[in-house]
């Protein structure tokens, strides 16, 4: 047994002790949650600024394949959802909450092998290091780095399916480095400015003026924009909000600084060729929160009306590193309003 295979069963061992509650899947794989209640450690605040902290989960599995969460998308019941693993994996199942609707584990959970256009399934992130994706109508839209694409696969019929498509991404690939390429892609409602299209952003492909790439694939405004970049951060993923406004996940990963987050809200009026966005901070978090590798989030809208935010973690199935869900809900007032904030080239 290897020493990663080891701390992980020694990890499902510790969380049985400790009185998590196990969510065993479909297809054999199984899930141990254990549920967060605080995002600041040591501490019992809920509200930060127009974000209240709903609960959360640390997740470990038995099953190897398990980690590497790069993006997530919720379907419309918004319990079942659809993870694409950046070791070139899709990952289903749906989630459970308790009797106060925090979250409390997973459910139905499989593990399937992406296939490229040619029907092909590969080992390792050359060819399927998949880091995002969005549901669009009868299709799924995946963004993929190092052989940088946006590949498009039948919704229902994902798993089974090869790429049916691929899509033009608008960004000379000479601009993006193998391990920082496209992260987020995402669609645009119906209803805003730009009618459904889809966009897509990098995580760290800088123009000339080291501003981030980003790009409108499609719809009335179809060409490239740049989101404006700050400090060490990363762009890790992204979703649209019900009116139309972006929220970009963010992340810092290193020796030097340390690990960080941040959640920034783009106004979806400023999104438009040649603008540059920066937008609002929303949410940031370090050392001192309950944060790991954030790399996926979405956003929706509960049966009660109010807006729902859910991160995701990278692990990279190391056992230095967890696997994590966060949940919080925006207030009302801030989920139709937004502060304008970008200039143009």
């Amino acid at each position: 047994m290897t020493l990663k295979r080891l701390c992980r069963t020694a990890s499902i061992a510790l969380y049985i002790a400790s009185g998590a509650s196990p969510s065993w899947a479909g297809d054999d794989v199984p899930v141990i949650s254990r549920q967060i209640s605080d995002f600041r450690i040591g501490s019992s605040e809920t509200k930060f600024g127009s974000l209240e902290f709903v609960g959360g989960l640390e997740m470990v599995s038995s099953k190897a394949l398990f980690g590497s969460l790069s993006s997530i998308r919720f379907r419309q019941d918004q319990k079942h959802f659809v993870v694409v693993l950046d070791t070139g994996q899709w990952l289903t199942g749906s989630i459970e909450r308790d009797v106060k609707g925090k979250l409390s584990g997973l459910s139905d959970v499989e593990i399937t092998p992406m296939k490229n256009s040619a029907g092909r399934t590969f080992e390792g992130k050359g060819h399927m290091d998949a880091e995002g994706l969005t549901l669009d109508g009868d299709r799924i839209l995946v963004s993929f780095e190092q052989d940088h694409r946006v590949d498009v696969y039948p919704d229902p019929g994902f798993a089974d399916s090869g790429a049916i498509a691929t899509l033009p991404i608008l960004i000379p690939r000479k601009m993006l480095s193998d391990n920082r390429g496209i992260e987020t892609i995402t669609v645009a409602p119906a209803s805003s400015p730009l009618r459904g299209g889809v966009v897509v952003v990098s995580e760290r492909g800088l123009d000339n003026d080291g501003n981030r790439l980003a790009a409108i694939l499609s719809g009335p405004l179809k060409g490239r924009f740049a989101v404006k970049r700050d400090g060490s951060f990363d762009i890790t993923d992204g979703a649209f909000l019900p009116n139309g406004d972006l929220l970009l996940l963010e992340r810092r990963f290193n020796m030097a600084e340390g690990i960080g987050m941040r959640l920034r809200r783009i106004r979806g009026a400023d999104i438009r060729p040649g603008a540059v966005v920066e937008g609002e901070l929303l949410l940031e978090g370090n050392f001192n929160s309950q944060i790991d590798n954030m790399e996926g989030l979405d956003a929706f809208q509960a049966a009660d009306g109010t807006t729902h935010i859910i991160l995701v973690s990278d692990d990279n199935h190391s056992i230095l590193q967890r696997n994590l869900m966060l949940e919080f809900r925006l207030s009302e007032e801030a989920a139709w309003a937004a502060p304008s904030s970008q200039k143009r080239n």
